[in-house]
């Protein structure tokens, strides 16, 4: 099913076509619909990713690091035994022809989600993965950034992100972001723009959707996985550019809430957000209020990457014209 781009009344840019790829198909998003009884709106059962595709300079459009989302979704779909039916490379195949289904150019957000649907014949009711018929949607759409360079204030929550132990916080499973939700929430009422959440050991685990780094004593420090964090792809996008292109190493530390207070340097890292410099935690300036040198010039390395400015890392973009699904 093909879904021709139509032009806007007045002269305007042209409308997108809005489609999804859902139940194996593509379709228009207003048909990709669940029924109330699916078991992952039930029981928070599903796992999902965001991956970011960026206008390069040539005006094409090119996805970033898609291969190594789908490889995330498809190690956090095995978690809730959800059968994704697809590998990474027919994956990204999918969202490529999605992408020139929608008709863009501009940066697009892709959210694929992979779930839990209803009870298999012979299945009893309750809280169960296996039993459960599995499914797969995928939609983009248009979207910029959204942060502020400039930096922005953030609160250190009172929610504590979950250990390993209780919830699967390395996968990124839709039922688990209700800690991120009232973290961020309990933040903005109180005039902030994020949260950072601690770990049950008092340790930096992360920010309500990203990543967190801080210069500490002229050390780039990122806290390790056993901190209870989702190892994010920008994360590991960041680090490399760091070394690569900065010779810059990062240390894998354990961060205390002081050493966050008193660093240098914070920003945090996500695909949707980027690199957001943080100049102010709990109302006390970071450094002096401003982003840091180091910050303002991963920001710059970054947003060359992914308008595919470094041939270095072109294999990093995947074009949406090549490989139709």
């Amino acid at each position: 099913m093909t879904s021709a781009v139509t032009t806007a009344p007045g002269g305007a840019a042209p409308a997108l076509a809005a489609l999804a790829y859902h139940d194996g198909q593509f379709v228009p998003l207003e048909q990709a619909r669940v029924p109330v009884t699916t078991q992952a709106l039930q029981y928070g059962t599903g796992v999902f990713e965001g991956i970011r595709a960026y206008t390069q300079a040539d005006g094409t459009l090119a996805v970033f690091r898609g291969h190594d989302h789908y490889a995330r979704l498809l190690r956090s779909a095995r978690t809730l035994r959800i059968d994704v039916g697809l590998d990474a490379e027919r994956l990204c195949a999918v969202t490529a022809e999605l992408l020139r289904r929608i008709g863009s150019t501009d940066d697009m957000y892709i959210r694929p989600l992979a779930y839990k649907r209803a009870l298999l014949p012979g299945t009893p009711p309750g809280v169960q993965l296996t039993g459960v018929s599995d499914a797969l949607s995928v939609n983009a759409f248009r979207m910029g950034s959204y942060t502020d360079r400039g930096g922005i204030q953030v609160a250190i929550s009172s929610w504590r992100r979950p250990e390993s132990g209780m919830l699967p916080v390395r996968a990124k499973v839709t039922g688990g972001y209700v800690n991120n939700a009232l973290a961020v929430d309990e933040a903005r009422a109180a005039g902030y723009a994020d949260a950072v959440l601690l770990n049950s050991r008092g340790l930096v685990a992360e920010a309500s959707t990203s990543n967190v780094f801080a210069v500490v004593r002229g050390r780039l420090i990122t806290p390790p996985a056993t901190a209870d964090l989702l190892e994010g792809i920008t994360r590991e996008t960041v680090v490399t550019l760091a070394a690569d292109l900065l010779d810059t190493a990062t240390g894998f530390e354990d961060l205390a809430r002081d050493d966050l207070c008193n660093a240098d340097e914070v920003f945090l890292t996500g695909t949707g957000s980027e690199i957001v410099p943080v100049t102010g935690i709990g109302g006390r300036a970071v450094g002096d209020g401003t982003p840091g040198p180091l910050t303002t010039a991963l920001m710059t390395a970054y947003h060359e990457v992914v308008r595919g400015k470094h041939e270095r890392y072109h294999h990093w973009l995947q074009a949406v014209g090549q490989d139709s699904a």
